[in-house]
């Protein structure tokens, strides 16, 4: 994969809700057709779709989309089991040598930024820590605040903590996981890793990335997104989810935004009215992060869905999928 023979993986990637999945869908067709005639299979880069179960919540494609363009890394886990960065990183990789084995086009679609940067910057071979250590340090975050694990870190690996924001939790929480476990700064591990980063080296991508540049634009269509999701049924798949015995609210499937509020609800920690305006929030928040990531990404073609017509997002698109395999700035 890591040839200068290989030509790039193309990989479309945005926020939630700014049209991915549509585009990446209408591109697979175009292919289709007598012009292009190539046959695209779409490796999803999404980390609520590999569970089963979680359809309606996650806008997962339907059976009929995936029949007509193969999808990879979906439906690959139940909501119990927990899947990491490296592992997404080792199917992803499997999945774009199958597809060109089969002479077959690949295309990378979604918006988990975390699997982006693994395919775009290559992953660091870092240790795991138990679960039981990362809830003691929640635990201990809830009583302190996680202002205060921060200054904890800051004395522990300050090489660290002076890169992280005050309340930046996830990150927080994994550099104290792995000075605690090993003894070892999360810094030192980085630095050591280095020598080991080629089994772990990045895959060469073209990457087109829809950035809204009007942020009410994108905010309607997470509302709109949200409540067509309500119609659907997501609470009813909630409640189903809910009656799983070993599914708790704790584990990463339920974490994902609109499930973390939909479970709140249905435990009584909230009314409805607040789950809907709490899940749209958070659908918000999520895609601000998501543009914050975009934002320090360089060799992006980039293209703002909210100032084009949808004929004209898909007729640039065209231009950037026929174009010569190469990373452009845009």
């Amino acid at each position: 994969m890591g040839s200068k023979n290989v030509p790039p993986v193309d990989c479309l990637i945005g926020p939630t809700a700014s049209g991915k999945s549509s585009l990446a869908l209408w591109l697979a067709n175009c292919c289709r057709g007598h012009e292009l005639g190539q046959v695209v299979e779409i490796v999803s880069m999404d980390s609520a779709l590999i569970y089963k179960a979680m359809d309606i919540g996650t806008a997962k494609p339907t059976r009929a989309e995936r029949a007509q363009t193969p999808h990879h890394l979906i439906d690959i886990l139940e909501p119990e089991q927990v899947f990491s960065v490296a592992q997404f990183l080792d199917h992803a990789r499997a999945a774009i040598h199958a597809i060109r084995g089969r002479g077959n086009r690949p295309l990378v679609v979604g918006g988990t930024m975390l699997y982006f940067k693994a395919l775009w910057q290559g992953l660091d071979d870092l240790p795991s820590a138990p679960l039981a250590l990362r809830q003691d340090i929640a635990n201990q975050a809830k009583v302190k605040g996680w202002p205060a694990m921060h200054a904890e870190l800051l004395g522990r690996d300050p090489a660290t903590a002076q890169r992280l924001s005050p309340n930046d939790a996830q990150r927080i929480s994994r550099a104290l996981e792995v000075f605690l476990h090993t003894g070892q700064s999360l810094s030192s591990w980085i630095r050591q890793s280095q020598d080991k980063k080629q089994a772990l080296a990045p895959i060469p991508l073209r990457v087109l990335a829809l950035q809204p540049g009007d942020r009410a634009w994108l905010h309607a269509r997470i509302a709109k997104r949200f409540t067509a999701m309500l119609e659907q049924g997501f609470l009813q798949e909630v409640r189903d989810l809910r009656r799983r015995p070993d599914l708790l609210p704790t584990h990463p499937s339920m974490r994902s935004v609109g499930y973390r509020q939909a479970w709140a609800h249905l435990a009584g920690e909230q009314s409805e009215q607040a789950f809907i305006d709490s899940g749209i929030a958070a659908s918000r928040q999520l895609a601000k992060r998501q543009i914050t990531w975009l934002r320090s990404f360089h060799g992006l073609y980039r293209l703002d869905p909210s100032c084009l017509s949808l004929t004209e997002l898909e007729q640039k698109a065209l231009q950037w999928w026929r174009a010569d395999p190469v990373q452009t700035e845009h």
